[in-house]
């Protein structure tokens, strides 16, 4: 005789127990991973398995008297479970329960067996959405912690638990580092930017700060060791920027100089800033440009570090190996760039004054006879010259 459905609610809860009990050993018998847990865990996999099948219970004696959620399973275990247990390791403990369950109710009716497919499907999707939840909090989490970390960079003021949020965020960077700042697209797309990086075995870290957009950029790979010819260089990171250029909107792109590590990234993050406030200023700028190459720029608009770097990397080093370099290029750049000009007021041969140009562009890396160049190697000298102290000056007795 068919039972009611009062009779199999009944015949259910008395067999709970074996029914959980059975679950258990299948699931020691079939899963490796559920036999390698620490006691803890099992245990903890087990409540869920009993769980559900109470839920089951509950749910088949009226469906539509409260709807159940994944709570009701999901509750009885430790927060920490599911970050040890995978999605499909889920699905494969829902599939293991319902098998169980299916073959110890396989003489009921076929409302039974009907209602064990609808809720075994229910509690699928109820488990993905748990998993989905728990990613976008995830997500979220790691956003605002890696605008916090990108904030910081940028800022120059952070304390010693930077490298430990960055070691959270999963940094895979090795070595030097650059700070690339551009404008904010419309329609950004992250992964889009991430993907890109990863094929230049480079890894990023993005802020967004209104209309500018930051990447910190940092190799995936470490440099190869000295000697090792089967070894590839890495790839310049100007290179880098220009694969990364379409992910920015219109408007300048600006590349920091490289720094050694992620903790000295600030240096990077405010030469970029500095030249991309003033990029606008240098009509045929590249995109990406240095900002290195706008060093002019920055030091008319005040950035003392682009003075420094101009006093440093230029007209210090001059003056130190020559005052005859030195003169030599006041003259050149005074004259117009005209070897003629200044081989007269020199009194020297015009090839003189190639060979010294050479030997200036040897000396600094710069090249006089270039307009832009020249336009940065001036700066350098008028900077130079101004922070020169005036040694005819006697001081006062």
């Amino acid at each position: 005789m068919p039972k009611t459905k009062e009779q199999t609610l009944a015949w259910l809860r008395t067999i709970t127990g074996e029914l959980a009990t059975a679950t258990l050993k299948r699931l020691d018998d079939t899963l490796p991973w559920y036999g390698d847990m620490p006691p803890g865990r099992r245990s903890a996999v087990g409540l869920v398995a009993q769980a559900g099948i109470t839920s089951f219970i509950s749910w088949f004696e009226d469906p539509k008297a409260t709807p159940w959620i994944a709570a009701d399973v999901f509750g009885a275990a430790p927060r920490e479970l599911l970050r040890s247990v995978s999605l499909t390791q889920t699905l494969q403990l829902i599939r293991i329960t319902v098998e169980v369950v299916e073959e110890r109710v396989k003489e009921g009716d076929d409302v039974l067996r009907e209602a064990i497919l609808k809720y075994s499907r229910e509690i699928a999707f109820a488990s993905a959405d748990v998993y989905a939840r728990a990613a976008e909090a995830r997500g979220l989490w790691d956003a605002r912690l890696e605008a916090l970390v990108v904030d910081s960079i940028l800022s120059g003021e952070y304390d010693n638990e930077l490298p430990s949020r960055i070691a959270a965020l999963g940094w895979n960077g090795h070595g030097e580092v650059c700070v690339l700042v551009g404008t904010t697209p419309r329609q950004l797309d992250v992964d889009q930017l991430r993907r890109t990086a990863r094929h230049l075995t480079a890894d990023v870290l993005i802020g967004v700060q209104g209309n500018r957009l930051v990447l910190v950029i940092g190799r995936a790979e470490p440099a190869p060791a000295e000697g090792d010819e089967d070894s590839k260089a890495p790839l310049p990171f100007i290179d880098i920027a220009r694969k990364l250029e379409p992910g920015f909107g219109p408007g300048h792109l600006v590349l920091g100089h490289e720094v050694s590590t992620l903790v000295d990234a600030s240096r990077s993050a405010k030469a970029a800033l500095a030249g991309f406030a003033v990029a606008r200023s240098w009509r045929n700028a590249p995109r990406p440009v240095m900002a290195d190459d706008l060093l002019p720029e920055r030091a008319f608009a005040g950035d003392p570090l682009a003075r420094a770097t101009l006093v440093n990397r230029i007209y210090k080093p001059l003056q130190a190996h020559s005052t005859e370099l030195l003169g030599t290029l006041w003259c050149y750049l005074d004259n117009g760039r005209s070897l003629e000009a200044t081989a007269r007021e020199l009194f020297v041969h015009p090839n003189t004054v190639r060979y010294r140009l050479k030997r200036i562009s040897e000396v600094i890396g710069w090249d006089a006879t270039g307009a832009r160049e020249a336009l940065i190697l001036q700066s350098a000298l008028i900077i130079g010259s101004i922070a020169e102290p005036d040694a005819s000056r006697k001081r006062p007795q």
